[in-house]
């Protein structure tokens, strides 16, 4: 067999929505992260008189783990079950954010925001993994889309609940709120949820390979993020862009040599598979910096409360919720590159009004308004690229295309605020300057306005037009 149960799940079937339940709430745990953590920031940041660049690392510290070892997670869950490295990523994610919430100083949080992510690169690839695995073919569209939207319905909440808790309770908070979904993961998975894997899989791991990959992606990061205060000949800047450049050239040379690399070569010989990917990270780059820059700039710039900033995104969350089952049945009749053409401009549309946000701006027509036309876009295209980026290998390989296309994402949002502060000009104290951080703000929504145009061309030339089973 190709590593799929014996009983393939049904749409509609009691346990299949146990399934969905529990893979739903497991990846809320990591988009409720995305959404929530940057709420805090600020109140973060002034409580250990952080700069733009410590602000940035609160955030990219857990991107960084997850974009490192999102590939070991998928390639660990297709060897050794992907119910069982699911578990262990919830679990780890969970424990670490507990940590986090009792964090005595800057550098402990960065350090723990890291184990963080790691726990969600484990839980992230498994959790539509055991949806590719245990769906029926003719299904599965339909699945991933209700696990884009019932996800964003156990997340809808979360921007507001963590802005409420930093107004009323303080930015630790924010961290205890994983930890009842955590258990009800926990509880329901060893209950319901099969177990599936490929038993073709090696059982050899590339350390070689993931300890290239992590300190690739930090040295890029770190170098972005100092050239916002620097210039590119400076060696604190030149230095870690080169060892990154350096030492992911490295990471390439050893996949292709190793004798169970992290991510087999052999997969870019897909033509699908490399262009949604490729799209994917020209598209997730803007929507990592948006989703960080906005709660913070809203708060320093705009002078919303924790509460009014954390709400602003949630339109996003409502529409995915209303949308996303949808327009996966779309992608199932008429294939993923209309879709992620009309979600690409969509949103850049939304990213071109938001650069009107300024001090005092009227909170709907220039905050809730614009990022409703983002989160359009997003819904749009969401879901037809995780579709098509899984249904171009076999389903024996389900997490290794999952753990591909989410390190792909991960990287992009990774580099994306690291840059930030570059593209902003919001070095030293930009971030908590509330005139820097609104000019600032526009420059990065004008640059991810334009990424998204350029994801609308390359979707057009690189997607495939046929219909996903």
């Amino acid at each position: 067999m190709s590593g799929l149960p014996a009983s393939l799940l049904f749409w509609g079937e009691r346990r299949s929505r146990w399934v969905l339940a529990a893979t739903v709430l497991g990846s809320a745990l990591t988009f409720i992260d995305m959404t929530v953590v940057p709420v805090a920031v600020p109140a973060v940041g002034a409580e250990f008189g952080l700069g733009s660049v410590g602000m940035t690392w609160v955030a990219n510290a857990y991107t960084l783990g997850l974009a490192a070892f999102v590939l070991l997670g998928g390639s660990l869950g297709d060897r050794y079950g992907r119910r069982r490295i699911f578990l262990a990523g919830v679990v780890c994610f969970s424990l670490s954010s507990t940590a986090c919430a009792l964090a005595p100083g800057p550098g402990v949080l960065i350090a723990l925001r890291a184990v963080q992510g790691i726990g969600a690169a484990l839980l992230a690839p498994t959790s539509i993994a055991v949806l590719e695995a245990s769906f029926a073919p003719r299904d599965r569209a339909r699945a991933i889309g209700a696990w884009t939207g019932l996800t964003a319905v156990a997340t809808a909440a979360g921007p507001f609940v963590g802005g409420w808790l930093v107004q009323t309770a303080g930015w630790r908070w924010v961290f205890l709120v994983n930890l009842p979904v955590a258990l009800a993961v926990v509880l329901i998975s060893r209950r319901h949820v099969p177990e599936s894997r490929d038993p073709a899989a090696c059982l050899r791991l590339d350390v070689p390979g993931a300890v290239l990959l992590v300190a690739a992606l930090g040295a890029l990061a770190h170098g972005l993020t100092a050239w916002a205060g620097s210039r590119p000949a400076d060696p604190a800047v030149a230095g870690p862009l080169l060892a990154g450049a350096v030492l992911l050239v490295l990471f390439l040379r050893q996949e292709r040599r190793a004798t169970s690399p992290l991510l087999p070569l052999e997969v870019f010989r897909e033509r699908l598979f490399v262009g949604s990917n490729l799209v994917t990270f020209v598209v997730y780059a803007p929507m990592g910096a948006t989703f960080f820059l906005l709660p913070v700039v809203l708060q320093v710039g705009a002078g919303f409360s924790p509460l009014a900033a954390g709400a602003a995104v949630m339109p996003i969350a409502l529409l995915l919720t209303a949308f996303s089952a949808s327009v996966g049945r779309w992608v199932g009749r008429s294939g993923p590159r209309v879709p992620v053409i009309a979600g690409c401009l969509l949103a850049a549309l939304g990213l071109a009004l938001l650069t009107g946000v300024r001090t005092g701006a009227d909170y709907v027509l220039e905050v809730l308004l614009p990022v409703s036309v983002f989160g359009a876009g997003l819904t749009l295209y969401v879901t037809p690229l995780t579709s098509a980026a899984l249904a171009a290998l076999p389903d024996a390989r389900a997490g290794l295309a999952s753990g591909v296309n989410n390190a792909v994402s991960r990287t992009a949002g990774l580099l994306a605020v690291a840059a930030v502060p570059l593209v902003g000009g919001l070095g030293g104290g930009g971030l908590a300057d509330p005139e820097r951080a609104l000019e600032g703000f526009a420059a990065v929504m004008w640059a991810g306005a334009a990424l998204l145009a350029v994801g609308g061309v390359l979707s057009a030339a690189l997607i495939c037009p046929d219909p996903v089973d």
